[in-house]
């Protein structure tokens, strides 16, 4: 039994790092700046890596990252352990030309990003996130302090509003950020960074809710939280990731996707190259070539960790009669008939083993018949590498809000058994 990691600690560090990563190219380099803080080599795709020895590694691409441990006596046909999870949450990214002004206040032109709940992001503090670059092609991180807010129309103006708020998708959404005059928006999201706007030539930029992370209830028992769809997830695995043994009999590997939420096609989503470019090399460095390449995936094993859905206890007509999670009742098993989820019954298998190693309990998940169930990473992995794949998550209410809410008891038991799996002997 792996031992459990105190509450207060688990959560405060989670906390830290959903604060650390308002956007994912931001989550993405606060993982690789931790896992280098515990000996993670950084490479460079475009560089040689047939030479590569026992170590441990990491690649970031984009808004994506991947790593993973080649543990000492690896060989080519050693199988993969695979975390498998996402850094982007839905919301809104910035415009082109995003500068608009309406009767003395300066909005920012916003797209939405996925499916937010659009209500939850009104009357937020909220800042801006994410990657610029400039005309020589440099990348460059910036992230404001509280400077936007979309603000809601007062109950006098819309006497029905209690009966149902639709905001338009154009015109309901538009942050304000400024009065007046105050110059352009570029102007302000890069005074501090010390890059002159005029030298910008794009960016990849998102709106992220300010308030800090915040555990509350009678006992301190839920965390209050942006983001933890998912980067409760991508947490778990990069510290189940530094926690792997350099002498296993698997090769652990962490990949936390961008794009999720759209569909994640895309370079750096689990649609694309990205995680089989990385897994052919490894196996290629060991001396593999590709038949060894597929008896090590078939060898192999992925988790797909990402949030789900704790009964809503005003809603919960909306969920299965049967099979209802409960706060405090530990990490979810998700399962779908129609492969929205990836469990299978040998993958069920594999997570109660998982679980009983970490002395942790957990539930089953399973969608009402009446209502859409929604996907994840894992069919993908296992459609484009034909890995055993597995679904679990954390239990959320309020997915998709600006603001979601889980037990804390949940997300430390999902980060005891996450940290678990790496270590489950070998079938």
């Amino acid at each position: 039994m792996t031992e459990q990691p105190s509450v207060d600690e688990y959560i405060d560090d989670l906390s830290a790092f959903v604060t650390a990563s308002p956007s994912s190219f931001h989550a993405a380099a606060e993982g690789a700046r931790r896992l280098q803080e515990y000996g993670f080599t950084a490479l460079d795709e475009r560089d040689d890596w047939s030479d590569l020895g026992p170590g441990r590694y990491l690649v970031v691409r984009d808004g994506a990252l991947v790593a993973w441990v080649v543990p000492d006596g690896a060989v080519s046909t050693t199988g993969f352990r695979v975390i498998g999870a996402h850094t982007d949450s839905p919301g809104f990214m910035l415009k082109p030309h995003p500068d608009v002004g309406v009767l003395g206040w300066q909005q920012a032109g916003v797209e939405i990003y996925g499916g937010p709940l659009l209500n939850s992001w009104l009357d937020r503090e909220l800042c801006f996130a994410g990657r610029v670059t400039t005309r020589d092609g440099a990348e460059h991180l910036i992230a404001t302090g509280p400077v936007a807010r979309i603000p809601q129309l007062a109950i006098h103006l819309d006497r029905t509003v209690n009966e149902g708020l639709a905001l338009d998708r154009q015109t309901g959404v538009q942050p304000v950020w400024g009065a007046g005059d105050p110059g352009g928006l570029m102007d302000r999201l890069l005074r501090d960074s010390g890059i002159d706007p005029d030298d910008v030539a794009g960016w990849d930029i998102v709106v992220a809710d300010t308030q800090p992370p915040r555990r509350f209830g009678g006992a301190e028992e839920f965390l209050a939280s942006g983001r933890l769809d998912n980067l409760s997830a991508v947490h778990a695995g990069l510290r189940a990731l530094i926690a792997a043994p350099s002498d296993g009999p698997v090769i652990p590997v962490l990949a936390a996707f961008d794009h999720e939420e759209l569909g994640s096609q895309s370079r750096s989503g689990a649609s694309g190259p990205l995680l089989a470019d990385i897994l052919e090399r490894v196996t290629a460095g060991l001396g593999g070539d590709a038949v060894d390449l597929r008896r090590a995936l078939a060898a192999s094993l992925c988790l797909s960790v990402d949030a789900g859905h704790l009964v809503h206890p005003n809603q919960p007509g909306r969920h299965d009669p049967v099979n209802r999670p409960r706060p405090g009742g530990g990490p979810l098993l998700k399962v779908n008939a129609n492969q929205r989820y990836a469990t299978d019954a040998v993958g069920a298998a594999v997570w109660a083993r998982t679980c009983a190693a970490a002395g942790m309990p957990w539930q089953d998940f399973v969608s009402h018949n009446g209502v859409p169930c929604g996907s994840t990473i894992g069919p993908l992995t296992a459609t484009r590498l034909g890995i055993r794949t597995v679904d679990v998550g954390l239990g959320l209410l309020s997915m998709h809000s600006a603001r979601e809410m889980c037990h804390v008891d949940d997300a430390v038991a999902l980060g005891a058994a996450v940290t678990a799996y790496l270590t489950l002997p070998v079938d």
